[in-house]
Parts: C-alpha cells; structure tokens; sequence
C-alpha cells in the first residue's frame, strides 16, 4: 500500500490505522497524524512514520528501522517518544509513535530568527534541561537482565526535539543510536548523524 499521491487523498486507511493529515515529508519517510480505534469507541491519535516503499527493499535499511523500533520501544520516559508498533503493510514498513502536538526546535529557532527575536535564555536552558534529562535516561537504561544499555542518541539536533503545545520537550528519531545491544561496531571514519551536531 504505498503512499503515493498528495494528502489530499486523506483521510483514508491504512491497516488497522486511519490516516488523518501529512506532518511532515523527508527523503526516508513521511510522517501522519492518524488514529486507531478499538472496542466501544475507542479512539487514539498516534504519528505513524511511513517508510518510503523504496527504501522496503533495502535490508540494511530495513535493519536499521527495525533496530530503531527495538531500541526506542525499551524508553518510557516524558523527555522521549514512545515508540507503540512496528509493522509492513503491502511491502511499506512503518513505525507507530506517541503524537506530540506542537514543533521542533528547528523550527522554532527559525520563527524567532525571521523576527529577530532572541530565544528567552530561560526557554533555552529549560529545553536544553529537558534533553538532558531524556538523554541520562537513555544512557542510563538497562536491559531486563540489569545490564546496561549506554545507548547514545548520536542524531541530537534541533530537529529531533520536539516541542508541544503544553510545554513537554520530547526526543525522537534514534535510528543511528549506539547501544551495547547492538551487534557490530561503527566502521572507521564513517560519521552516524548530522555532522554539525
């Protein structure tokens, strides 16, 4: 069931899912708003992260999501997105998250520099509080046999911190993590992540 079209074609379902408007669109995956229902009327709004169908047959890449899911799934902490499924429907991988209403700090910092406006030292510090915390807790983590995971993010940068409209400040994206779980080693002289950060 790839997702090709415009999001004008929403609402519409996508497996157990229904999807409700497009978030976002990047070069791996797009990012919806989309809700679940269950028994009585049960209802849920979720982001599902819908993995462009190309990248479905690359298996390196296709590891990579599922090692994502698997590390990100093990964090419950108010500072990360809860990561809730993992699942391929008609050959297009796709990853269920906690809906976090708001922005990231990219583009937040962007609004307040097309206004020339300085973000409040003491929003900045409260944000950058809020990441230490969800990072500590990631480092910190450890498996169900009491070992430690030292999971590293890698990828922190404004756009994988989110903002919400209630004031929550929220980690997402640890794709290229490094956690002791994981097999293998980065190879020498590749960068994981976004260079500047």
């Amino acid at each position: 069931m790839p997702l090709r079209g415009d999001a004008m074609d929403l609402p519409r379902p996508f497996g157990p899912y229904t999807l409700l408007r497009r978030l976002a669109v990047g070069g791996m995956a797009e990012v919806y708003v989309a809700k679940t229902r269950g028994l009585g009327g049960f209802e849920k709004l979720v982001g599902i992260k819908v993995i462009h169908p190309r990248y479905s047959e690359d298996e390196h890449f296709v590891q990579m999501l599922v090692e994502e899911a698997k590390l990100s799934v093990l964090l419950t902490h108010v500072n990360i997105a809860q990561t809730f499924d993992l699942g391929c429907i008609d050959d297009t991988y796709f990853i269920v998250m906690e809906l976090v209403e708001g922005a990231d700090a990219y583009k937040l910092l962007q609004r307040a520099h097309e206004h020339r406006t300085p973000m409040p030292i003491d929003v900045c510090t409260y944000v950058a509080a809020e990441m230490c915390n969800g990072l500590d807790y990631a480092h910190r983590k450890k498996d169900v046999s009491g070992q430690p995971l030292h999971i590293v993010h890698r990828d922190i940068s404004p756009q994988n911190v989110l903002l919400s409209f209630a004031g929550e400040v929220k980690i997402v994206d640890f794709g290229i993590a490094k956690a002791a779980m994981r097999s293998g080693q980065t190879e020498v002289g590749v960068i994981k992540g976004k260079y500047y950060y």
